[in-house]
């Protein structure tokens, strides 16, 4: 989905390019619930190539507060206290998952056992990657594989946000 962008300071959105988000359930590590995932990504196709969508897309994850590296951190507490710009609401009756960050807002659609893993966790896994994968755009197919490849990728893990969002509304 291509992101809409609400503001600018340093963040040059041209340079972003489009940015996809993909929804997806799997299995939780821990227990034997399924895990809701939700992966921003952007094409690489903005101003100044794969390099600056990079450079943005980094810019972009730090404006919002979170880390950037392979170590996941919970932000539940902070999205429900109202201490985090990052923010995830599911609109159209289950059918669209919003993302909002500061200076973006993007929808993505979600499948109907991606909103019960949510109900269920009420909160999703979310990966931001820095690096681009301009295969998968909106409209072309991603399989498992390459979905799985892409997100377990080290390189893409290393130089990427990964937190607990929990969906703030539900509104279905």
């Amino acid at each position: 989905m291509t992101s809409t962008f609400s503001a600018l300071s340093a963040l040059c959105p041209a340079q972003l390019g489009t940015l996809v988000v993909i929804a997806w359930k799997g299995d939780h590590p821990d227990d034997e619930r399924d895990m809701p995932f939700l992966l921003a990504y952007s094409l690489g196709d903005g101003e100044g190539g794969p390099e600056a969508a990079t450079v943005a897309a980094r810019q972009l994850i730090e404006e919002s507060g979170l880390p950037i590296g392979s170590e996941y951190v919970d932000v539940v507490e902070a999205v429900r206290d109202g201490e985090s710009s990052v923010a995830l609401t599911i609109e159209d009756s289950g059918r669209t998952a919003v993302l909002t960050m500061p200076h973006l807002s993007a929808r993505c659609a979600v499948s109907p056992e991606w909103l019960t893993a949510v109900r269920g966790q009420e909160h999703v896994y979310f990966l931001f990657a820095t690096r681009p994968w301009p295969k998968a755009a909106p409209g072309v197919p991603v399989s498992e594989g390459e979905l799985r490849d892409f997100v377990g990728d080290e390189a893409v893990l290393s130089t990427a946000a990964h937190c607990l969002l929990p969906v703030r509304q539900l509104q279905v």
